[in-house]
């Protein structure tokens, strides 16, 4: 009996430190999701008539939403791959023992601790045709200058938005290298495995549920990106780079139709958890046990 007393003492201690947290989510998170998901049904200048599920079905049968769905799956794709290879290759080139290994750790981090928009208007002043700096380069170089952002402006922003988040991802993987027992790569050096075995047969296997939560978060970092369409390209050329959550932006704020907007909005929160289930399912599946 006083076991139980002092379990429900203890309870109450913890949602007691807890309810801050409970409170700031339910104000700023949940209740502002249950009004998009309100207003989803709704239409009008106010949205103040209902529509049912009549604005879903408009969103799904419009080509311009799909179009920047698909924008968007192409852009998460660069992200989540570049993400994946590049965070994994600096990480193992930051592993060895080699001097200022500090130091270039913290110059990868900074772009990640910096704000979308300083990043945005950085790369956009880089990038721009008559007055960016990479083209001056090329003309002192003498080689030509370039459009980046009308060539291929869906792979500038991917890389832009990897050159920012690289560092992250790099310290989830030298964190999963670390938590790997050097006992293993000795084992396997004994047995006569080179490096490249090492690596395919121990490094990666083990780095799995640090892979799983790297691409988690990158889907779900890539199908949310906004700043790097709105500030960089403005969604263009034309709608090349029409991200859809940019696309939401421009219906809600430039059409004021904040019903339709909302249906986008629950619509593309739907796929991102969606997403995020088959991953975190097939990275269960996948899981090695040592």
């Amino acid at each position: 009996m006083r076991a139980r007393t002092l379990q429900g003492r203890y309870a109450r201690t913890a949602y007691l430190f807890l309810l801050p947290a409970i409170l700031f989510f339910a104000a700023f998170f949940y209740l502002p999701i249950g009004n998009v998901v309100a207003t989803s049904f709704r239409t009008g200048p106010m949205a103040d008539q209902w529509t049912g599920l009549g604005k879903y079905s408009q969103a799904l049968a419009d080509p311009a939403v799909q179009h920047s769905f698909l924008v968007t799956a192409g852009f998460s794709v660069m992200v989540v791959a570049g993400s994946i290879v590049l965070g994994l290759a600096l990480a193992l080139a930051i592993d060895q023992p080699l001097r200022g290994r500090v130091v270039f750790r913290v110059v990868l981090l900074v772009p990640y601790l910096t704000s979308v928009a300083i990043v945005g208007l950085l790369w956009r002043n880089i990038l721009d045709p008559e007055l960016g700096v990479l083209n001056r380069v090329l003309m002192a170089a003498g080689l030509p200058t370039q459009q980046w952002l009308n060539t291929a402006p869906l792979l500038t922003i991917a890389a832009v938005t990897l050159w920012q988040s690289v560092g992250y991802t790099m310290v989830l993987f030298l964190a999963g290298l670390q938590g790997i027992p050097e006992t293993y790569h000795e084992a396997a050096k004994i047995d006569g495995a080179d490096a490249w075995r090492r690596f395919w047969r121990i490094t990666l296997p083990l780095l799995a549920p640090t892979t799983l939560f790297v691409s988690v978060m990158a889907v779900i970092s890539g199908l949310q990106a906004f700043g790097q369409a709105y500030i960089i390209t403005g969604g263009g050329p034309g709608d090349a780079t029409d991200l859809s959550v940019f696309h939401i932006f421009n219906v809600a704020f430039r059409t004021r139709d904040f019903g339709y907007s909302s249906a986008q909005s629950v619509l593309l929160l739907i796929v991102i958890v969606v997403f995020t289930v088959i991953q975190l399912r097939a990275g269960r599946r996948g899981e090695v046990t040592y």
